[in-house]
């Protein structure tokens, strides 16, 4: 059973309106002001939220802004109601991300329409698939039903591509997304003088060469696989048609452009301003994040691309780590955290 939050001043309209949507087998839950609904929501978190704008204290942009900032919150649908008639205040609530907008007073019929509405088609794509397990196809078949794109990725062939294969290089016009399945990817570019600094490192289950495609230019960096990897091509146009008239599929790889832009910045802040050793573990910290129970197996070219270092310096250092006691180097290499947050919190 779906859970409601509607938050609304007026006592008569709030619990005829909760009356309704209980009778239509929805749990509701009512708050009588913004600060009240918002307390509420982060309690348990709603599927949908039904809100007033004009409320005195924290009106419904506001509660809206909150949402908008809180990541657990951000994705649940939201439905303004108001009374106000303005073309100017329903602009600055769809500008805020509003989903819909009823004007009081409603018919019932409107207001279940528009509730099933926004529920039926967040529920049709959302950011939980598992994509190492199947479910890149689950959100294809989504995507498209939602888009109505009957050939996004129509031709689902997984392309065998061997260790240290280029997928792309820079200065390619690029023609497709693409989805790693199994393997290890890495993007690179190289420097003025030569050397090579790694830009991003994609597991099993991750889109990438996404970024060339938004940009509408040819790839600034290079994709090479780290290993025997096995993708699945995803047409440029389809792909770009679908982001374009369909909210619900951009709004998820921006949140991919954001966090992978967010990790190039700190990635660049490091290596501009932090020391030798400093970088050497806010690398490795990301790396066990990323797979926290894997060990950390990428040749030490690749960590030093990765820091901004020549491999020897990189090498010395991990060295000192390992006589701290802070890290594990495996006979094959691979490198096993014993101390993370020792490492993360070591003032170098």
């Amino acid at each position: 059973m779906k859970t409601i939050l509607l938050i609304e001043d007026n006592d008569e309209i709030r619990e005829t309106t909760a009356e309704i949507l209980e009778l239509a087998s929805y749990t509701v839950r009512t708050a009588e002001n913004g600060k009240t609904g918002v307390k509420l929501a982060l309690e348990t978190k709603p599927d949908l939220v039904i809100c007033d704008i004009m409320m005195p204290g924290l009106d419904g942009y506001g509660v809206l802004q909150i949402f908008n900032k809180n990541p657990s919150l951000s994705e649940v649908p939201f439905i303004f109601l108001t009374a106000k008639t303005e073309r100017g205040d329903f602009r600055k609530g769809m500008d805020l991300g509003a989903d819909d907008y009823l004007t009081k007073p409603f018919e019932e019929s409107e207001l279940l329409s528009a509730i099933e509405g926004r529920l039926n088609r967040f529920s049709n794509v959302h950011p939980s698939y598992d994509l190492k397990q199947e479910g890149l196809s689950q959100f294809l078949d989504n995507a498209r039903a939602v888009g109505g794109l009957d050939s996004l990725s129509a031709d689902r062939k997984i392309h065998q591509v061997r260790k240290k294969q280029y997928v792309y290089s820079e200065g390619d016009e690029p023609t497709r997304l693409y989805f790693l399945k199994t393997g290890k990817v890495k993007t690179t570019r190289n420097t003025t003088d030569g050397k090579e600094l790694i830009t991003g490192l994609y597991n099993a289950g991750e889109f990438f060469g996404y970024f060339a495609l938004f940009e509408k230019g040819d790839y600034t960096d290079s994709a090479i696989t780290l290993e025997d990897s096995e993708l699945i091509y995803i047409p440029k146009d389809d792909f770009l048609q679908l982001v374009s008239i369909n909210a619900d599929v951009s709004q998820q790889f921006i949140k991919l452009l954001a966090g992978r832009v967010g990790e190039r910045e700190v990635q660049l802040l490091s290596m501009a301003y932090n020391s030798l050793r400093r970088r050497v573990a806010n690398t490795l910290i990301r790396l066990h994040e990323q797979q926290p129970d894997a060990l950390i197996q990428h040749s030490r070219d690749d960590l030093a691309a990765m820091t901004g270092t020549a491999t020897e310096s990189l090498i010395r250092t991990l060295s000192d780590f390992k006589q701290d006691g802070l890290i594990e180097i495996t006979p094959s290499g691979g490198i096993r955290m014993i101390q993370p947050e020792k490492l993360r919190r070591a003032n170098w």
